[in-house]
């Protein structure tokens, strides 16, 4: 499916107008519930396929972040055959007590998937975990970047940002 097409299809699903408070701390009038898309597997199937083009050579682990990057995440996998791991914001004090669930990412290249960036800062916090965790991890995935170029603290964390679509692909 064509880039513009699928960014008016996800556009039409997800965007809502009103007031959002962000993770990042910012608010919006503009906001994509990534839920909606998720949720529904006909696009979410059309959305990864599209992604797996933007997947870096050498990737051995796919790693999707709580909540939103799991489903995406799974998808891919799905996609590309690719193991997947599931990251937590923090590690469960019961059970296994792993950071991230699934795929081993133990010195293993790791490529971080998440749904929706606006400064990036759950990846960033997630790479140092995994990093520090004997995780090569130098790329990031997203469906959505809401910004037209890679925010800055992904930069700084050394990760390049591979981005499904951007602002310019998501209008009605």
């Amino acid at each position: 499916m064509e880039l513009a097409e699928l960014g008016r299809r996800v556009h039409a699903t997800a965007h809502l107008t009103g007031e959002f408070l962000l993770r990042s701390g910012q608010t919006t009038t503009e906001y994509f519930d990534k839920y909606r898309f998720e949720a529904d597997p006909v696009l979410l199937d059309e959305v990864t396929a599209a992604m797996v083009p933007l997947i870096p050579d050498g990737t051995e682990v796919l790693a999707g972040l709580e909540m939103g990057g799991i489903p995406v995440v799974t998808a891919l996998g799905r996609h590309t055959g690719l193991p997947c791991a599931f990251v937590r914001k923090h590690a469960k004090s019961y059970g296994t007590c792993r950071l991230a669930e699934g795929a081993e990412t133990k010195g293993r290249r790791v490529t971080i998937v998440e749904d929706v960036v606006t400064t990036g800062g759950q990846i960033v916090l997630s790479t140092h975990e995994l990093r520090a965790l004997g995780a090569t991890i130098t790329d990031a995935l997203c469906v959505i970047n809401r910004n037209p170029t890679t925010p800055a603290p992904l930069t700084e964390a050394g990760l390049t940002l591979h981005a499904l679509l951007t602002p310019e692909h998501l209008r009605p």
